[in-house]
Order: structure tokens, then sequence, then C-alpha cells
């Protein structure tokens, strides 16, 4: 079966569904949570931002620069490793649709560290960034989608969405927005790829 993927990472996380369409009906094909951080490296790399907080200014660079490897190596790996299962499935994977954050000013590491919330914004950012790095490496055809501009996007591009509330009440736990999220990114992006 042809199938689209799609990504809503968090910090260390990821929820990612894999969607076909079987006689014009969606069919939820695999949905996971993938870990973008390796346990060992769990407790500061979640959140390497946070990690680097209140050392100097090299070792804080030093330690987010770190963190951003450890969140690409991992995503690349889990990523990979998924994608093989799919294949090896018999699945035709069309592409694979990440959802972003809103865009932030290009600061230094240091004036991200300077103002808490600054923090948040530059980890919402890394995750994402490394599992849309991942889906390339991949050789996958890649979507990003601003998570902001997903419910205006979908009513147009996504003539499905009445089966995505029906496909979440068929899966069960867990089935919440994170999930529905990225089934709607995965559709609006590759939906017509999956005839």
């Amino acid at each position: 079966m042809k199938v689209a993927i799609g990504f809503k990472a968090h910090s260390g996380w990821a929820a990612t569904v894999a969607v076909g369409l079987q006689d014009e009906h969606l069919q939820l094909v695999d949905r996971r949570r993938l870990p973008l951080v390796d346990a060992r490296t769990a407790p500061w790399a979640r959140q390497p931002y946070h990690a680097a907080e209140g050392m100097a200014p090299a070792r804080a660079q030093a330690m987010v620069q770190r963190g951003i490897e450890a969140a690409r190596h991992a995503s690349a790996r889990v990523v990979a490793a998924w994608l093989q299962e799919l294949l090896e499935a018999g699945h035709d994977v069309t592409g694979g649709a990440v959802l972003t954050a809103s865009p932030m000013p290009a600061w230094t590491t240091e004036q991200i560290l300077a103002v808490h919330i600054r923090m948040h914004q530059a980890e919402g950012h890394l995750f994402p960034d490394a599992v849309a790095a991942a889906v390339a490496a991949c050789g996958l055809p890649l979507g990003l989608i601003p998570e902001r501009e997903l419910d205006q996007l979908a009513p147009s591009a996504c003539p499905w969405m009445a089966d995505i509330t029906a496909l979440g009440k068929w899966a069960g736990p867990p089935w919440g927005a994170d999930q529905k999220h990225a089934t709607i990114a995965a559709l609006v992006l590759f939906g017509s790829r999956l005839h």
C-alpha cells in the first residue's frame, strides 16, 4: 500500500503515523512514539538549552551543539529503522510531513539562554528540525507544515477529515491531537500521491 508518514515532534520524542488509502478509505498503517534522544543522554538531551543555562558561554555553546547532534543522530536512527519496517511490510512510502513551530529570530545561543522562553522556543525547533533532516536523509520527499497553519490548510487540501475522526475512534488510544495532526499533515502534503 502507498503510505504517507507524519510527525509531531516534542522535546525528546515524536508522535508518528503512517496512513494510506484503500478503496478511497483512510487506513492507519502504523503509529508510534519515537524516541528522539538516546536513553543514556535523555536527562539533558531532551532540553539541551536548559541544561546549558548558567554555564560559561563556550561550555554552553558546546552543550547545545552536543544536544543538537544527539537529537539528529537519534532521529536519523529511529526514522530510518521505522521506514525500513514499513518497506519490509510491503508499503511504498510516498513522503514524510513534519509539523514545525513558528519561525524565530536567528538568536545566538547566548541570546537564547538570556531569556527563558527563548530556550523553550529553541527546543521547539530543535526536534522538528532533527526529524526533518532524518526524513530527508532517507531520500523521502519532505514536507514542512507550520502547525499554526494546519487548520487553515486541512479543509481544502484534505478531503478525509471525517475519516480521520473515525480512524481515531477505531484505533483507540493513544489517539490525541498529536496523532490527528500528524495524520492531517501527511494527508495535506501527500494525499494525492496515495492513489
